[in-house]
């Protein structure tokens, strides 16, 4: 995240540059131009709409076209049958927006990726024939002789480019405050990972639906004003498909999840657009649509992320490099356990998480049968077997990932029976995942804040949160660096640090050593050891036999998705029937020696 002066250094530009835009435009005395002017900023409302819920939560949408052309009937509908105001009646436009918006993402939330955008394409189609069947299919505002400006009517055109700018700076207010905060921080994450998001306490259901019925709210209001401007409402001009082909596309040409990407997108596009059409549009019919089609082509060929993210990087991109490159200072001496604590022993230790019964099949092949466990309070509990004994869906199944076909989860007396991963990870259990799951387009910082979203309430607290957990890792010094920048050892002590974020009981570690160095072993030895040190339960699978041997105060191992022995390292490595299944003859002989 960025600091205070940064953000508010960003505000100041934005405010500048629409000032700039409101000097530059004024001074157009032709009416033509004028009215162009004063639709550059409708068109870039709609583009933060749209940004606000396709750009953060990564859900393609076509059909934002339905909330635009919503708003603008209901202003002129207000209008002209009851003669409200539009200056109210743009409030009613986006409070119908965002009750639409509600309405349509409940049951189209259920839908993923190309189904979803879809779904979305048919709701302005359906609502263009359902608006010429009643009857609306050209409706007028009545110009108004006494008082005009109280309905929203001037006879200088750039009077609308005031307002227009005035709800565009409102947006991107929005839009900046959304972006700042969990809300946007949470969308990026689903849009990234919905797995890892998932994982750290984040409801994906809940969080798009709260972008969708906000970024329909906005878009209502945007089409409100177009109606106002206009004079003139047709199904076709206001839910036609163009309408939400220009949305996205001043977004994927300015910058996709970027505040002012749909500023500049407007800004470019539309007047350029507009202009082409007006001095060739009789030589050259379609030459607005060749516009948009050049912009999408060329930004996804030179910047895929947009013009104004490809620009910033751009810029920033030297001091990224050499930050990244300093190394870490690893402690070069090997990992010991240290003594256990003497208030309780492995044995004496209340049970926190009690699993009994598990079994999960897939397809007809059983992954886990039957399997039975506890973990005590305090203890770290080591899950070792051969590839493909079922330990990652043993894993899975306790922090809510996949439901277990039969069995019990009782986690600190509470039954985690039928949770989503998010709630399980609310209840206390937080974890980390084979492959790194990392949210790529986020720096280490904003990565494991989204692991503190979980247990507070505030962002300042979270963060507070996250810095800690970094600090624990011997990470905070990397808190600015991009995840893609980071080495392997950096991603699973970022992934370590986002789990501990929010305060689990219990953390789960899914192979944390997997492609470490010898070094790096040993020290995410020691990072793991004083974790449970500080009081922190752990449960881990490892493939890697000696460091869970010096680690691990129990062992459980696994074999074709069945436990064949639990108990201490030292009995379990010499189980005979360990020795067969997964340590091999060579174990065996070196335990005996």
């Amino acid at each position: 995240m960025k600091t205070e002066h940064h953000l508010r250094k960003e505000t100041l530009q934005v405010v500048v540059g629409l000032l700039a835009y409101i000097a530059i435009t004024c001074t157009v005395r032709d009416s033509y131009y004028q009215l162009i002017f004063s639709l550059v900023p409708v068109w870039a409302m709609l583009g933060v709409a749209w940004n606000i819920f396709s750009g953060y939560s990564g859900l393609v949408s076509f059909g934002h076209a339905a909330f635009f052309g919503l708003g603008a009937f209901v202003v002129t509908l207000l209008l002209v049958h009851f003669g409200i105001t539009p200056w109210l009646g743009l409030l009613a436009a986006g409070a119908l927006g965002g009750l639409a918006g509600l309405l349509i993402g409940l049951p189209t939330f259920r839908l993923r990726g190309l189904y979803f955008s879809l779904a979305m394409l048919a709701y302005p189609l359906a609502l263009l024939y359902v608006f010429e069947w009643l009857g609306w299919r050209e409706i007028t505002l009545p110009m108004q002789r006494v008082e005009p400006w109280k309905f929203m009517q001037f006879d200088d055109q750039r009077i609308y480019i005031l307002i227009g700018t005035g709800l565009l700076g409102l947006a991107l207010l929005v839009n900046r405050r959304i972006a700042r905060t969990r809300f946007g921080l949470s969308l990026l994450a689903i849009k990234q990972n919905e797995l890892a998001a998932q994982g750290a306490g984040i409801n994906p259901f809940v969080w798009k639906l709260k972008a969708l019925v906000l970024s329909a709210t906005i878009a209502g209001i945007a089409g409100g004003f177009y109606a106002v401007i206009l004079l003139i409402v047709t199904p076709s001009s206001v839910f036609g498909m163009l309408v939400s082909a220009k949305a996205m596309t001043v977004v994927l040409f300015g910058g996709v999840a970027h505040v002012v990407g749909p500023l500049v997108g407007a800004l470019v596009l539309i007047p350029l657009g507009d202009f082409l059409n007006a001095e060739f549009g009789s030589r050259w019919p379609g030459i607005q649509g060749v516009v948009y089609g050049l912009a999408i082509i060329t930004v996804v060929l030179v910047a895929p992320q947009g013009i104004v993210p490809k620009i910033s990087e751009m810029l920033r991109r030297g001091k990224r490099t050499a930050l990244v490159r300093a190394p870490m200072h690893l402690d070069a001496s090997p990992y010991s356990r240290s003594p256990a604590p003497a208030e309780a022993t492995v044995t004496e230790r209340v049970t926190l998480l009690d699993a009994s019964g598990l079994t999960k099949v897939f397809g007809g092949v059983a992954a886990v049968t039957e399997v039975s466990l506890t973990i005590k309070r305090g203890e770290i509990l080591g899950i070792i077997g051969p590839n493909g004994a079922g330990k990652t869906t043993l894993f899975n199944m306790l922090n809510g990932l996949i439901p277990p076909d039969t069995g019990r989860i009782i986690f600190d007396g509470r039954s985690l029976d039928h949770l989503p991963p998010h709630l399980v990870c609310r209840a206390g259990i937080g974890r980390t995942f084979q492959v790194v799951r990392s949210f790529a387009r986020l720096n280490l910082l904003d990565n494991v804040v989204v692991g503190a979203f979980s247990s507070h309430a505030a962002d300042a607290d979270a963060y507070r949160a996250a810095r800690l957990a970094l600090t624990r890792v011997g990470m905070l010094d990397y808190a600015e660096i991009p995840a893609t920048e980071l080495t392997i050892l950096q991603l699973r002590l970022m992934e370590l640090a986002r789990a501990i974020a929010g305060e689990p009981e219990l953390l789960l570690l899914d192979e944390i050593l997997a492609g470490l160095g010898a070094e790096e072993i040993e020290y995410m030895l020691k990072v793991i050891d004083q974790l449970n040190r500080d009081g922190m339960t752990v449960g881990i699978i490892e493939h890697t036999m000696h460091a869970m041997v010096r680690l691990a105060d129990r062992l459980v191992v696994l074999d074709h998705g069945v436990v064949i022995a639990d108990g201490a390292p030292a009995s379990v490595t010499n189980d005979d029937r360990v020795i067969e299944a997964y340590l091999g003859k060579r174990w065996g002989k070196h335990a005996t020696d």
